[in-house]
């Protein structure tokens, strides 16, 4: 039976999908069979207490193979239009395109070594009646645990690419690249605590201002109109003081020496 528009446009998603994150895939007719990779099982095999075991035993991985079918009569996970899998492969396709892992082009003869490193770019807003965003870059050496920031300006410098040079040979990282990103946070979060935060009480007293002058119009009401709840509730989403920190991109990348990373 000659599978549809849609169930052709399924599979050639998911044959593209599995390659691209280094899966094993083998097709058949309408029908998908995937060795997953350690990294993809974690992502979407929903498997953590399995994978700690394995981590703190240091067992051999043995990462799930998945039998995926866009065929109502085929065996295996039915794929569709709408499907919880094929949802989840979407969202994972967004995540895993806003982080990479590159490496420095060195260009010489002689061997040499790549340290890895794990940066995040942050995007932080200061939200009232009034928004405030700001970008910070950072990347930890996940040798040694050194941060350094604006490491964004620094990789644009270098010659990076998605392949290994032949010559280069990557160091394994101490610190997990998880820990480092746990490290990263809490840097952020502290570079936010001991920011100016003179904006939230001024956002608090323009608040109470305007809340006065609401009040004196309604006061000598006994029973408030919706409409006094309407606009008391927008005086509070106006000026509620929010902070949000949004991890909007990064990655692994594998550099030669950096300065002040040791």
């Amino acid at each position: 039976m000659r599978p549809t528009m849609d169930a052709q446009r399924i599979n050639q998603f998911l044959t593209h999908f599995f390659q691209e994150t280094g899966c094993e895939v083998l097709q058949l007719n309408d029908s998908l069979q995937v060795q997953l990779t350690v990294e993809m099982d974690k992502k979407i095999m929903n498997r953590p207490f399995y994978w700690q075991y394995v981590e703190a035993t240091n067992s051999e991985p043995n990462p799930a193979r998945l039998h995926l079918t866009t065929s109502m009569q085929g065996q295996g996970e039915i794929i569709h239009f709408g499907s919880p899998r094929l949802q989840q492969l979407r969202q994972v396709t967004g995540e895993l395109g806003a982080y990479v892992q590159m490496y420095e082009q060195t260009g010489g003869v002689a061997q040499n070594f790549l340290t890895p490193w794990l940066a995040v770019n942050y995007k932080v807003s200061y939200c009232c009646d009034c928004t405030k965003e700001m970008l910070y870059s950072f990347g930890l050496n996940l040798m040694t645990g050194y941060v350094k920031q604006n490491f964004h300006e620094l990789l644009m410098q270098k010659d990076l690419q998605m392949t290994k040079p032949q010559n280069s040979f990557c160091v394994q990282h101490i610190i997990a690249p998880t820990r480092g990103l746990q490290r990263l946070q809490r840097t952020m979060e502290e570079i936010i605590l001991q920011d100016n935060h003179a904006w939230a009480d001024e956002a608090i007293m323009k608040w109470q201002r305007e809340l006065r002058v609401l009040n004196y119009f309604y006061g000598d009401m006994e029973d408030k109109p919706e409409v006094y709840q309407i606009e008391q509730q927008a005086l509070q989403e106006r000026y509620n003081a929010k902070i949000k920190m949004d991890a909007v991109s990064g990655g692994l990348f594998y550099l030669e020496s950096v300065e002040s990373d040791y």
